[in-house]
């Protein structure tokens, strides 16, 4: 797509937003890996039952945040995140938190498809498993059924569940993720580029379906695709890199009121092709 030449279409409604509550804080918030400043003083709110679209040049923290949001980042060790992250009011980095709890709260999807090399129907039922959400086969076999429909694949698999979750499609698999991800009830989704190894009518079926389950999920991606942004978010935030190559915000706001009246200049530039 040339960004220059193409005007994103939007389709939202400017009020929407208005009712929502918000889902996520963030005050202040700086990650470090080592003395790398990866984001610098971020703040920003992220409203519940929405899509929110992090946007922004390659390397300026989008991915990084999003792993913050359920810890991720803890898994590696130079790196150190300062400031608060708020779930429903709850800091996510308080000492009493349990994160295993977090991550069932708070389900990933990432860039590439990346079923488990089990059936379609085991890929769905392990968190469940995992975490004893079924109490019965019966109630397991309820949860895959009604996560693989909640992400539109129950009709394209349903005669053949016990078959590899490798052998679907591309387009199929990310599904197959987002089916995953729902299983274990989460409240709040997060999308690393979920669309960027997939073909465009595969990217169409995963933003037609982010449509879908947003009423029930607060759902968080990021996205190198403005039209992406544009067409399948809610509330779009603009990261950019800082002199010292920290990222932070450089605007923030409803997704129609970004790509058509944006109020900075640099955010102008970005969404129009002219750098980035």
């Amino acid at each position: 797509m040339d960004a220059s030449t193409h005007t994103p279409t939007l389709s939202h409604n400017p009020r929407i937003l208005a009712a929502r509550d918000t889902k996520i804080v963030a005050r202040d918030v700086n990650v470090y890996y080592g003395e790398k400043h990866a984001i610098k003083h971020l703040s920003i709110d992220i409203p519940d039952r929405a899509v929110s679209a992090f946007i922004g040049p390659s390397g300026c923290g989008k991915s990084t945040f999003l792993r913050s949001i359920n810890r991720m980042n803890d898994t590696i060790d130079s790196c150190r995140v300062t400031g608060d992250i708020l779930v429903d009011g709850k800091n996510i980095y308080d000492r009493d938190l349990d994160v295993v709890q977090l991550r069932a709260r708070v389900g990933m999807v990432f860039q590439k498809p990346n079923p488990f090399p089990k059936s379609i129907f085991e890929n769905v039922a392990y968190g469940p498993r995992i975490h004893g959400i079924a109490k019965t086969k019966t109630d397991l076999e309820e949860i895959v059924v009604n996560s693989l429909k909640k992400a539109s694949l129950f009709e394209e698999v349903k005669d053949r569940l016990e078959h590899s979750g490798t052998s679907l499609s591309g387009g199929q698999q990310q599904r197959l993720c987002i089916a995953r991800a729902i299983a274990v009830n989460p409240e709040i989704i997060l999308m690393d580029e979920p669309c960027s190894a997939l073909d465009p009518r595969a990217t169409l079926q995963i933003e037609q379906l982010m449509a879908e389950i947003k009423e029930s999920y607060t759902i968080v991606i990021v996205t190198h695709n403005m039209q992406q942004a544009a067409r399948a978010s809610d509330r779009t935030i603009f990261l950019n890199m800082a002199d010292d190559r920290a990222g932070h915000v450089v605007e923030q706001g409803e997704t129609v009121q970004i790509f058509t009246n944006p109020k900075q200049q640099m955010t102008e530039d970005y969404v129009s092709g002219r750098f980035g």
